[in-house]
């Protein structure tokens, strides 16, 4: 047993310090970024790197042609067959959206197999999210170096992890865009099931210092509850940011509105949740328990709402550290620690 005694910061325990600036507008700042990636050096993406996660609700055909129109980012949930995949490539308008998405998959024999079948037929997919909750065991280790050497044309993103020295392993591996994050997310029980996790903030400064070291990217994964968290991720070194909460709720989302007390809602629950293990899986196995929760989630309408309240607040963030770009953003930052960020006495806003 051991005990790190630094103390370790969630999104909650910092505001950013502003600085000056010379902007004159938030419409000034560039929210764009250009990346090559470690294992590809020749391809170029540029776009607003903000992702939807890859969760049955949130990554979705639907959501990937909305934030494509942004030049965002869609995690494809692994529950689409090959049929589906098929459709969704006949019925786009262009194929530059296949820079704006990743098809998922775990890293079972069956979740693998799918993944060659929809490559082989939609070879134009240039990303692979190798998605599994626990990301330190030396089986995902594995399965990261065989499909590196399997498609070595392709980008792949990889987690969950905290640390940086599981960062390192995986990009080593073969990896080129890490995720990281454990427990963070609005319907993950995971920290409270097994008492593991990593506070966000902490980890996202550390795990990219690891990244960046060695040519590689990270994604910040889960805890932005507001688009002030998104600034303080990417002013903690974070290259991308996805997000499912946030997200959730929109018409862009797969369910059905449920009506409730005269309020609308639409259905929302963690990939590790008894909801979700039983629509996919067929229920809880008997040797696990379920990490995750089901809520409703207010019907939001369409979601390029608030896609626009996200990138309006972290325009301010950047005009308040004097950050034309957003590539800037982290070198600008200086977090203060605090006990309390909002005055609430009217009541959450």
């Amino acid at each position: 047993m051991f005990i790190e005694n630094e103390i370790k910061l969630d999104f909650k325990d910092v505001l950013i310090r502003p600085k000056r600036s010379n902007l004159k507008s938030r419409n000034d700042v560039l929210l764009e970024r250009t990346f090559r990636f470690k294992h590809h050096q020749n391809y170029e993406w540029t776009g607003i790197p903000i992702i939807s996660a890859n969760m049955d609700t949130t990554g979705t055909f639907e959501m990937s042609k909305e934030l494509y129109k942004f030049k965002m980012f869609t995690c494809i949930h692994k529950y689409y067959t090959l049929e589906n995949w098929l459709n969704f490539e006949k019925n786009i308008e262009s194929d530059d959206l296949f820079n704006y998405i990743s098809v998922t998959s775990g890293i079972g024999k069956e979740d693998l197999n799918k993944l060659d079948e929809i490559l082989n037929k939609i070879p134009k997919i240039k990303f692979i999210s190798l998605d599994v909750a626990n990301g330190y065991t030396q089986i995902f280790v594995d399965i990261i170096e065989q499909t590196r050497k399997k498609y070595p044309d392709k980008i792949i993103i990889a987690g969950t992890v905290v640390t940086r020295e599981m960062v390192e392993e995986l990009l080593i591996k073969g990896a080129d865009i890490i995720r990281v994050g454990i427990g963070g997310g609005s319907v993950c029980t995971t920290r409270k099931k097994t008492g593991v996790g990593y506070p966000q903030l902490s980890s996202v400064i550390e795990c990219a210092d690891a990244a960046h070291g060695l040519n590689g990217l990270i994604i910040s994964d889960g805890g932005c509850t507001c688009p002030g968290d998104f600034g303080k991720a990417f002013g903690g070194g974070a290259d991308f940011i996805m997000c499912g909460g946030i997200f959730s709720g929109h018409d862009e989302t797969s369910g059905d509105i449920v009506e409730k007390g005269g309020e609308k809602f639409k259905e929302f629950y963690g990939m590790s949740s008894a909801r979700a293990m039983n629509k996919h899986s067929g229920g809880v196995s008997n040797y696990r328990t379920s990490e995750g929760k089901s809520v409703l989630i207010k019907y939001k309408g369409p979601v390029k709402n608030t896609v626009l309240d996200i990138l309006g607040g972290l325009r301010s963030t950047c005009t308040y550290v004097g950050a034309e770009y957003l590539k800037q953003l982290s070198k600008r930052t200086t977090f203060i620690r605090v006990n309390q960020q909002l005055n609430e006495v009217y009541g959450k806003s």
